[in-house]
């Protein structure tokens, strides 16, 4: 008797996808090698509600539809039509019968169900290649599985094994002490000198130790040397541990002009970012904050009372409070609290939603993006080309801490930034591992 997975077997495989990956990200139909692609019918319609607004989502909706109709042409084939050299074919498929194991488990008519029917109609007429439906939807996939169709997650722009993100530092143990007396007294040592460090990349953090004598450095590749790393503070705030000493340093750094910080809730992110933006507010014409909106139980802005403001404001309230600790942290607290007051006043201060700042070119700008966890790769991409000259741009987030449905851990704007830009003369990250709200946020960050 033949069997059918080897009949399948070296056969251009055929993916179906749902609207949500052409959301995420409009090249999708770009990145399946030479296997061919399927656009269920329902799709258009679904995209077609998408095509008009500002947002990413809309964007990435009108640049598909464009991209589609010139692969096209005039008329599409029932072969499809050809991706380019190396690549399948892409094609429309339009809606059919429903099937019978459909209409018995689900009583709802809905596109996902439509998508789905799509994938099990042309598993059932082409049972000689794999079909597979891909979704960032995790419900419709465990649907899909459960009825006997293969279905996986959109993986073009995921990172890799999470335990594998650069976290931008590195521990040394049992250097020679004459090194680390070296850094302590001249500052600066030259890589050749401190072989025992492999492969250092620009801008990456060590701490360095034998016994109890320790040193900060970063790794300088402009010089090819290691240099110690003073605990700086910055608008009054100092650095609690090794991590937020190389966040401070980074992000007083002129040369580095993108600082990502990533860390669980409680170890200073925006704190950080904020602090550094004040300290060194001279050198910027305005200091703007950002953050993206994300509505909670699925309710939109819409559903808040009050004008524009007033809804905006429970998003805004984390940087506030930050603002707000700031302040406390500051020797003059009065003095301080008056300050970041009056920069706010002129408008040198602005926290704004992420959406406003579309379309805006920002020239001599200290930009910090909070929430970065909760961006697209393409997002961040379009945040970053929006830097004129003189801005620089920070991304402060959680990589396990994501509130939008079809981002993951490794899917998601910031994990993407942290893999991307590592090793770029003018990009630092830092992960914060140490909680310093208080003992109470440590224990429940770790047991709850």
């Amino acid at each position: 008797m033949r069997d059918p997975a080897a009949s399948r077997r070296g056969k251009p495989k055929l993916f179906v996808l749902d609207t949500n990956v052409i959301l995420h990200d409009s090249n999708c139909i770009r990145n399946f090698q030479e296997n061919d692609i399927a656009i269920p019918i329902v799709v258009l319609e679904e995209l077609d509600t998408f095509k008009r607004g500002g947002r990413d989502i809309n964007l990435q909706a009108r640049e598909f539809l464009r991209q589609l109709d010139e692969l096209t042409g005039d008329l599409i084939s029932d072969r499809g039509a050809s991706l380019g050299d190396g690549r399948g074919r892409v094609r429309v498929v339009l809606s059919g019968p429903f099937d019978e194991r459909l209409r018995t488990a689900f009583l709802q008519d809905s596109p996902d169900h439509r998508i789905l029917n799509t994938a099990i109609r042309l598993q059932r007429e082409e049972p000689t290649r794999p079909v597979i439906l891909v979704s960032k939807d995790t419900n419709l996939r465990m649907k899909a599985k459960s009825i006997g169709c293969t279905a996986q997650d959109y993986h073009a722009d995921k990172v890799g094994n999470l335990d594998e993100i650069y976290a931008g530092k590195r521990t040394y143990e049992g250097l020679p002490k004459e090194l680390i007396s070296a850094l302590h007294e001249e500052d600066l040592v030259s890589a050749d000198r401190l072989e025992q460090i492999r492969q250092p990349i620009a801008n990456e953090n060590f701490v360095l130790k034998n016994g109890s004598a320790s040193v900060l450095a970063t790794f300088r590749a402009d010089t090819d040397s290691f240099r110690r790393l003073h605990r700086t503070s910055a608008f009054g705030v100092k650095a609690r541990n090794a991590e937020q000493a190389f966040a401070i340093s980074a992000l007083l750094d002129d040369q580095i002009k993108l600082v990502s910080l990533a860390g669980k809730a409680g170890t200073g992110k925006t704190l950080l970012a904020l602090a550094a933006a004040l300290e060194c507010r001279k050198d910027y014409r305005q200091i703007l904050v950002a953050r993206p909106i994300v509505p909670l139980s699925n309710r939109d802005l819409g559903y808040l009372p009050g004008d524009i403001d007033a809804k905006i404001d429970p998003y805004m309230q984390p940087l506030i409070d930050n603002l707000a600790a700031i302040s406390n942290e500051a020797g003059d607290r009065e003095a301080t609290a008056q300050q970041i007051a009056r920069l706010r006043e002129s408008e040198k201060l602005v926290c704004t939603p992420l959406a406003y700042i579309r379309g805006r070119s920002l020239h001599r700008v200290f930009f910090i993006v909070d929430e970065a966890q909760n961006l697209t790769p393409h997002e961040v991409k379009t945040i970053i080309t929006r830097a004129g000259e003189g801005t620089k741009v920070v991304f402060t987030g959680d990589i396990r801490q994501i509130d939008q449905p079809y981002l993951d851990s490794l899917s998601n704007g910031l994990s993407y930034l942290i893999s991307r830009m590592r090793g770029q003369p003018i990009y630092a990250h830092i992960t914060l591992e140490k909680g310093e709200r208080s003992a109470l946020s440590a224990l429940a960050s770790s047991l709850l």
